[in-house]
C-alpha cells in the first residue's frame, strides 16, 4: 500500500475534539481501528516511514514511533530491509463457516441467510420438466458439461447481455458453490494464493480453507473498490486466482464501476491471474444506475471465469449453477468434474431451462418484491436504530450495516435469545475482524423485517445494560 492510499483510509486520524494523545499514539490507534473494522486487510505491506510521513505531513519520527507501537501490540510485523506487514495479535484466523443450519422453529426470524422463497412459476416449470423427462430417460443420464438445452439457454443469456457466448463455453454445475469448488480444483494447488475481497461470501472462504489456499485480502472501503489499490494487490500477489463479486457485492451491495472492470482483465493477465467473477446477483438491480457490462466483456486473454446460478434470482432449492469460460477451460473442467460427480440432476436442469425461458417475468417480480422489502428494512432501521450507518444498495439482497460499537458477535447472541438470527461481520472475513458490522438481508416479508429490527434494537439495549450486581450478605455486629 502506498502512502497516499493509507492516508485516504486514515482520514482525520488526529482530528480535534477527541481525547488528546501524542500524535504517534493517535496514528497507531487509527491503524488498529482500520484493522479491527476490516477496512485495512491483514498481510498488507504498509508504506515506508518516510513515504507515510510525507503523505500525512508529519515527521518521520512520529511514524516510526507509531509503527513501533503497532509492533509491540502485535498489529505489525517488520523485517529489516523488507518492510512491515499488518497482523493481528492472535495471529491469522480463518473466519467461521458460512454454513447455514435450517431450523424448525417457526417463531425464529431468520436473517442469517440471504435467499428468497421459490417463485410461483417454479411449479409450472417443474411440471413441464417432468413431461420432458421421458425423452432423456432412455439414455444413461450422465452429462458432465450439462444438458445442451440448458447450456444453450445460459449462453443466450450472456449473449443478450453483451458477452457473445457459445454453448461449448458453458458448463452446468450443482450450484454456484460447486462451480467455485471445481475452479479451485483445476486452478489452485495447496499453499497457493487467492486474492479475495474482504468482506466477502463466507462459503467462499470456507472453500478456500478446504483447498488449503493462502488468502490475500483486499479490503473494500465504505464506497467500494479503490481501483489503484485493487490492481496493485492483484499485481503484487501473483496469485493463480482472484475471486471477486462486482455486481451488488455480497455483503456490501457495492457495484463495481465500469472503468475498473475495463482495467482488471489486462492487469490479471499480466500477473498470471485468472479472475473468478461471481455474478450471482447480476439480475437483481432494484433502482439506481444501469448494471455495467460484465467484466468478461473486456477480457481479451480468456482470463475471466464467470460463475452464476439460479439460487439468488430464482430459488436456492434448485441446485443449478454454471461457469462461463473459454471452451478449452470448460473441457478441462469437465475432466476435473468426473473425479467428484458425474452430472447435475437431469430433472433440475430441465426445470432450470424452463424457468430461464420465463426470466423476464420472474426477475421483474423479484425486483419489485425486493425493492419494497429493502425500503421497509431501511425505514425500520431509521425508526428503531437511527445510530447505525449504511449505504442503501441499488441491488442485491442485503444491507451491510455499521454498528455504533464493535459488538456484532455479542449482538448476534443477544438477538438469538429474542428469536432473531443474524450474521455478524466476522463471518465475512478471513481474519476475525469486522466486529462493527452486521449483514441484514431484506428477503423476508416486510412485517417480519420490521419486527426483526425492533428485536435487534431491544438486543442492542440489553448489551449496554449492566449485569445485576451480586447480592451481598450483610454481617451483623452482635
Amino acid at each position: 500500500m502506498r502512502g497516499p492510499q493509507l492516508a485516504r483510509l486514515l482520514g482525520p486520524w488526529n482530528a480535534a475534539g477527541v481525547v488528546r494523545r501524542p500524535d504517534y499514539a493517535a496514528l497507531a490507534g487509527a491503524v488498529r481501528g482500520l484493522l479491527h473494522d476490516g477496512r485495512l486487510a491483514l498481510g498488507v505491506r504498509l508504506p515506508a516511514e518516510r513515504e507515510l510521513a510525507g503523505a500525512l505531513g508529519i515527521s518521520r519520527t512520529t511514524v516510526a514511533a507509531a509503527y513501533r507501537t503497532l509492533r509491540e501490540s502485535g498489529h505489525l510485523t517488520s523485517r529489516r530491509g523488507a518492510g512491515s506487514w499488518t497482523t493481528l495479535p492472535a495471529g491469522h484466523r480463518v473466519g467461521t463457516s458460512g454454513l447455514w443450519a435450517p431450523t424448525d422453529d417457526e417463531a425464529l426470524i431468520d436473517l442469517g441467510v440471504a435467499a428468497l422463497a421459490a417463485p410461483a412459476e417454479l411449479a409450472d416449470a417443474v411440471a413441464e420438466a417432468v413431461a420432458e423427462l421421458p425423452g432423456y430417460a432412455a439414455g444413461a443420464g450422465y452429462h458432465p458439461m450439462g444438458l445442451p438445452v440448458l447450456r444453450e439457454a445460459v449462453a443466450q443469456q450472456y449473449t443478450a447481455a453483451g458477452v457473445p457466448t457459445a454453448a461449448d463455453q458453458v458448463m452446468i454445475t450443482s450450484g454456484v458453490q460447486h462451480a467455485l469448488d471445481l475452479l479451485l480444483r483445476l486452478l489452485v494447488a495447496p499453499g497457493q494464493r487467492i486474492v479475495v475481497e474482504t468482506p466477502t461470501y463466507p462459503n467462499a472462504l470456507t472453500a478456500f480453507a478446504a483447498h488449503r489456499a493462502r488468502v490475500v485480502s483486499y479490503a473494500l472501503g465504505g464506497t467500494g473498490w479503490d481501483p489503484d489499490l485493487l490492481l496493485a494487490t492483484v499485481r503484487g500477489a501473483q496469485a493463480p486466482v482472484a475471486y471477486l463479486i462486482p455486481d451488488y457485492h455480497n455483503p456490501t451491495g457495492h457495484l463495481m464501476p465500469v472503468q475498473l472492470r475495463e482495467r482488471l482483465p489486462a492487469t490479471a493477465h499480466a500477473a498470471g491471474t485468472d479472475l473468478v467473477v461471481d455474478e450471482s446477483f447480476a439480475d437483481l438491480r432494484l433502482d439506481g444506475p444501469p448494471l455495467p457490462p460484465s467484466v468478461a466483456t473486456f477480457d481479451r486473454a480468456a482470463r475471466v471465469l464467470a460463475i452464476g446460478g439460479m439460487s439468488k434470482p430464482y430459488w436456492g432449492g434448485l441446485r443449478i449453477g454454471w461457469i462461463r469460460a473459454a471452451a478449452p477451460v470448460v473441457a478441462r473442467l469437465a475432466a476435473t468434474r468426473v473425479t467428484v460427480d458425474m452430472s447435475s440432476p437431469v430433472l433440475d436442469q430441465l426445470a432450470a431451462a424452463r424457468l430461464l425461458a420465463r426470466r423476464d417475468a420472474v426477475v421483474a417480480a423479484r425486483r419489485a418484491e425486493l425493492l419494497a422489502r429493502r425500503d421497509a428494512l431501511v425505514a425500520a432501521l431509521g425508526r428503531y436504530l437511527p445510530q447505525w450507518r449504511y449505504a442503501v444498495p441499488h441491488g442485491g439482497l442485503c444491507l451491510w450495516v455499521e454498528l455504533d460499537a464493535p459488538v456484532a458477535s455479542a449482538l448476534a447472541r443477544a438477538a438469538l435469545e429474542l428469536g432473531v438470527r443474524v450474521a455478524p461481520g466476522p463471518r465475512f472475513g478471513a481474519d476475525g475482524t469486522m466486529e462493527r458490522f452486521l449483514r441484514l438481508p431484506y428477503t423476508l416479508p416486510e412485517a417480519e423485517l420490521v419486527e426483526a429490527v425492533r428485536r435487534l434494537a431491544q438486543a442492542r439495549d440489553e448489551i449496554d445494560r449492566p449485569a445485576p450486581a451480586a447480592r451481598s450478605l450483610a454481617i451483623l455486629d452482635i
